[in-house]
């Protein structure tokens, strides 16, 4: 059986990628339409009811600037963070449990956990895991 050329390798490999910008085009164009569909097919009837801002059910009142405290962004970052690199635990448990890639992967999963208790830390000693 002979060997296939670089061509015919080069083909099968963009084919595999053309079927995946089909499916983005195909995304795309749904979008597309739907938006266009739904801009072609709502009644458009302005009134000054309806171009006043509304927020939650509350009719706007004062100034629209507010002062939010940064320390609940702040919370909602460090949850995110520590979120996420918990699941990265899920698979370094798969990996620990594979044959030969014990030891080195217990010292990669700690150094991983070393930096995320620096962090911790660094928040800590910032005072930023304090709401008062």
């Amino acid at each position: 059986m002979p060997e296939p050329t670089v061509t015919q390798l080069s083909a099968g490999y963009f084919h595999s990628y053309s079927v995946v910008g089909l499916l983005a085009l195909i995304g795309v164009l749904f979008v597309a339409v739907a938006f266009g569909a739904g801009r072609l097919l709502r009644p458009v009837v302005p009134t000054p009811e309806k171009l006043l801002t509304y927020e939650c059910g509350v009719d706007p009142v004062g100034e629209g600037w507010a002062h939010t405290q940064v320390r609940y962004y702040v919370y909602a970052f460090l949850y995110v963070i520590f979120a996420v690199d918990s699941i990265f635990l899920f698979p370094w448990a798969t990996v620990f449990a594979a044959p030969g890639y014990g030891a080195a992967t217990l010292v990669e999963m700690f150094i991983f956990l070393g930096f995320l208790a620096v962090g911790l830390l660094y928040a800590w000693k910032k005072g930023v895991l304090e709401w008062t």
